[in-house]
């Protein structure tokens, strides 16, 4: 009979090969628990569909290599946008052009999510909207962000570890933004003072990509919003298409 110490001298060799054995395994792609994990893309996008459309969207797939990137998609932000560096989700706070450019190499599939309308909404007067319409609009915004997190989060745990989405409009998660709170010069380390970090997501135009030209590839509506006497956010309709990117 072993004793006591013998026993758990056996015990740490073997379990030490096992767990090497496994891993062998898993890096060869012979254990098949782990290979088949990652569920067929077809049932994947299926599942996609459905979630979108308990939440009113719709799902569209695009080619990644037809999604447009430009530069002056970027400089709209900076030039013309009055959220520009008050979100944590915005310029100059997230990657630009460039970097998206070489993101969308590293992917096959994409899928555009199209949001038509403003919840709770069928018509608008446009002298009722303030100054700050951003709060205004939270419903669009948080029904936006929420159901392309939503569906980044499905890819991810069906295998698909590369799952990204990229949502529209600046988050509106905080009645203030952590970037709004800070004095001077503007540092992206404050980015871990975002208590909702894990959820926050870029908009398609903030990363530079022309959300007009990709989205009329898909032959999906897509419209300049029409507002007051040319008043940036004074909107005279909620007949309106928002959109999301979600790459797998």
């Amino acid at each position: 009979m072993l004793t006591l110490e013998q026993s758990l001298s056996f015990f740490r060799t073997n379990i030490v090969k096992y767990r090497h054995t496994q891993w062998q395994h898993i890096w060869e792609g012979r254990n098949t628990d782990i290979r088949n994990y990652r569920v067929n893309i077809k049932e994947l996008e299926k599942a996609l569909k459905e979630l979108a459309a308990k939440n009113n969207a719709t799902v569209h797939e695009i080619d990644p290599r037809e999604i447009m990137v430009s530069e002056w998609v970027r400089w709209k932000c900076q030039f013309g946008c009055k959220g520009y560096a008050k979100h944590l989700s915005c310029p100059p706070y997230v990657p630009g052009p460039e970097d998206t450019r070489k993101l969308l190499t590293e992917f096959k599939k994409a899928y555009i999510v199209r949001f038509p309308g403003i919840p709770g909404m069928k018509d608008i007067d446009p002298d009722t909207i303030p100054k700050d319409w951003h709060p205004f609009l939270k419903g669009l915004i948080t029904w936006i962000h929420d159901t392309m997190y939503d569906l980044e989060q499905h890819a991810f745990y069906q295998g698909y570890y590369k799952a990204l989405a990229f949502a529209a409009y600046p988050c509106i998660y905080c009645e203030e933004c952590a970037s709004e709170k800070l004095q001077g010069v503007v540092d992206r380390s404050v980015k871990r003072e975002c208590p909702h970090g894990e959820k926050v997501r870029t908009s398609m135009e903030a990363a530079g990509i022309d959300v007009f030209a990709t989205v009329r590839k898909l032959n999906l509506p897509i419209n300049v919003v029409p507002c007051k006497a040319n008043e940036y956010g004074m909107i005279t309709t909620t007949d309106i298409n928002s959109y999301g990117l979600l790459l797998v």
